[in-house]
Parts: C-alpha cells; structure tokens; sequence
C-alpha cells in the first residue's frame, strides 16, 4: 500500500501594516505545529484529495483546495490576540483515500487529545470520514456523549455505494458508530431536492438523518433554521461541523465540484456557523469541495475563509473534552 506523505505546512505569508498586536493579520498568528504546540487555539490540518470526488464522477480540483484556503485566510485582521498551529497537510495518493482518512482521523485525534481544535482544509467531501474518525477515536469521545453531526451541504452524501466516495461519508459515520453500539445524530442544513433522489430521501428517513431543505432557508427563514439548528444542539454533546461549500449559491460559491443552481444564502450559513461556534459544544470542523481551478477571482475560496474566521475568532471552547455532561443546554441563538 502506497503511503499517504504529509506535506510541511507552508509559510504563510501576506500583507503586514506592522508587528504590533493592532496590526495583526492571520499570517502572522500561524506557526508550524510542534510537539510543544499545547497553547493553540486552533490547528489547522490540510486534506489534499479529490479521489471520493473522482470516485463519485465529479469534477477533479479539489486537493488544491487547503493552500488555497490558507491563502485567502492569510490576510484577513484579527482583532484580538490568537495562536494558531499549522500541522500540514495530508497529501492522498491515487486509490489510497481510505488510508488517507485514517491518517487524517489520527492527526485530528491527537490534536483533540492535546486540547486543540482541529479545523480541516479539503479537499473533496471524503475529508468527513476522516475528520469524523479523529473525533470517535479521541479520548474526547466517552460512550455516554452523543456526537452530533451538522452538514451545510446541498446533497444528503448518505449513499450505499460498494466503494468509499465522496458520496458515502455520512453514512459511513452512521454505520460505524451503529456497530459500535454508540449513537451519531445526523443533520443536513440546506438539502436541494433536485439534486437529491427519492432513494437518497428515502435513505435519510430510514438512518434517522434530520434535514432542512434550502427552500426552507432563505434570510427571511431566519426562525426555522434557529429552531433547526437549537433542536440539533439540543440532541448533541460533541458537535462537528462540516461545511461543504456547494450549498452555497454559484454565484457566492463558484468554485465547486457542484456548482448550487439555487443554494442557500451566506448571511444564513454564516449564521448558523456563528450560532454552533457559539454552543460551548464545537469540537472540530471542516471545509470541503473547494475547487480553485473553477473559481472566480478567488470569491469561493475567500467566502470559506471569512466562515473559518468568524467560526476560529466566535467558538467558545467546550469544557474538558471527556467531562461534558450529556445533552448540555444549546446556546448561542438569538
């Protein structure tokens, strides 16, 4: 089996208008991960794959998609003091995703391990199983925490494909965690129903997925997604969220594997990233399906940056990983 190499973190450079705490940018607040690292407040870890994607008969381009976001966060202000880790990136060999996920599930493991917060830089929507196995592995899941599992994403990706794809992840997830005898609640924020078939809805009620459909979503919306998303934190312990930009509209988010004819709209995604970052139960996240190579004027990969920004700057911490107390009162809606 070919091994997956794991690129060194890149420098991170970008526009400085001084070295003072008031003049802060991202490229300067990012240093290579360490062994001593323990005072990150973040690490961002980087999955260069687009073999689900391909696997899937989508359009390639996605493992570009962690330098990418690394760029466009690069120079964005900070207003206030952080230390943030950079670990790399795990570069996925042809026909080697699933050694790939696992070497990402033990990155992220071990960085929840060290009481980090693991944000994951995709890479096709196969980044999931493997940010999701890190959270199952870590010492931060005890069998009496329910994991909740948010999906903004435009496709259930709850397929029964015979091989892993970036169409499976979630169910993937399910599965494991059923066998285990353990218990996964599912939700998918921004559901399009034409590009989901009556066999992948069918599938969603039949593994308990809840979903919101992004008809359902619009600003105007703004108390059914509150309700939707409180009804979610209500049921979780431990949240991940996973970020797949193609729920996005194309015109805010072109540069995808799957462009959204329709899509739902930033000011409510932006929203409900604020309110999960805001629960006291976000343990890790991720961003997936960047694809540069379709991208306009980086306007993709920028609208991914301002979310990882606002959701790293907003997120307060869980208290100690393994000690949470089971179904905790959400927080964070308004």
């Amino acid at each position: 089996m070919t091994e997956n190499p794991v690129a060194p973190p890149p420098t991170w450079t970008g526009q400085v208008d001084g070295t003072t705490q008031e003049h802060l940018r991202w490229h300067q607040a990012v240093t290579p991960l360490r062994d001593e690292s323990h005072s990150c407040a973040c690490v961002f870890i980087g999955f260069a794959s687009d073999e689900g994607v391909a696997r899937n008969k989508g359009r390639r381009g996605a493992a570009a998609g962690p330098d990418a976001l690394r760029n466009a966060l690069s120079s964005m202000a900070v207003a206030e003091p952080i230390r943030a880790c950079d670990a790399g990136t795990i570069v996925v060999a042809d026909d080697q995703l699933e050694a790939g996920q696992e070497a990402l599930g033990a990155t992220v493991a071990a960085a929840l391990d060290a009481g980090q917060f693991p944000l994951v830089f995709g890479g096709g929507q196969e980044v999931a199983y493997g940010t999701y196995l890190g959270l199952a592995q870590s010492s931060a899941r005890s069998p009496h925490l329910r994991i909740g599992v948010l999906n903004l994403d435009a496709h259930f990706d709850l397929r029964a494909d015979p091989v892993a794809n970036s169409g499976t992840p979630f169910r993937q997830m399910i599965e494991r965690e059923r066998a285990a005898g353990t218990s996964l609640q599912y939700s998918v924020l921004g559901i399009s129903q034409p590009s989901n078939t009556t066999a992948l809805f069918e599938a969603a009620h039949s593994l308990d997925a809840r979903y919101l459909l992004d008809d359902d979503c619009s600003v105007t919306d703004r108390h059914r997604v509150a309700v939707f998303v409180s009804n979610f934190l209500s049921d979780a312990d431990l949240v991940y969220l996973s970020i797949d930009l193609d729920v996005l509209p194309a015109s805010v988010a072109p540069g995808v594997s799957a462009p959204a004819a329709y899509g739902v709209p930033l000011e409510t995604i932006q929203f409900v990233c604020d309110a999960i970052a805001a629960s006291g139960k976000l343990a890790v996240c991720d961003v997936a399906e960047l694809n540069p190579a379709f991208d306009v004027d980086n306007r993709t990969a920028r609208t991914a940056a301002r979310l990882i920004h606002r959701i790293v700057t907003k997120r307060i911490p869980p208290p100690v990983l393994g000690s949470l107390p089971a179904r905790s009162a959400a927080r964070g809606l308004k």
